[in-house]
């Protein structure tokens, strides 16, 4: 349970961050799609909709929001004429580096907390724990 409490607070502070920006209400489930969207190219709806454990209709709204807001574009199906590629845009990947950039700084705040020692052996041991899973960073509804 530690682990989960940890992660909420740091991901409490990450969106009262986000807050304090001029940014669109971006939410977690925005979050979780940029991250599917940037680990490869392709990504349909559908895709999404599987990774974030949501309907397609749910999927395609989150996308609606994102394309209005510019941080994703949808470009024609090479082989299926109703499917979308979806792709992140250039402030989409904007955002992302940015956020990337503030969970940089959370973590550095944990560290000065823990202390570098502790930091590293603890992160050392995610990685090692972590490495040989499978995806990348799914939402628990």
């Amino acid at each position: 349970m530690l682990f989960a409490r940890a992660f909420r607070v740091m991901t409490d502070r990450f969106h009262a961050r986000l807050a304090e920006r001029d940014l669109e209400p971006l939410r977690p489930a925005h979050g979780y799609a940029f991250r599917f969207l940037a680990e490869g190219p392709g990504r349909t709806a559908v895709e999404l909709a599987a990774h974030l454990g949501v309907t397609k209709q749910a999927a395609t709204k989150t996308v609606a929001e994102l394309v209005d807001w510019g941080y994703v574009r949808r470009t024609a199906h090479p082989t299926d004429g109703r499917a979308q590629v979806l792709e992140l845009t250039g402030k989409g990947r904007s955002y992302l580096r940015f956020a990337d950039g503030l969970w940089a700084e959370l973590e550095a705040e944990f560290a000065a907390v823990a202390g570098a020692g502790r930091h590293a052996a603890l992160r050392e041991a995610l990685e090692a724990y972590l490495e040989g899973s499978e995806g990348g960073i799914r939402p628990v509804w």
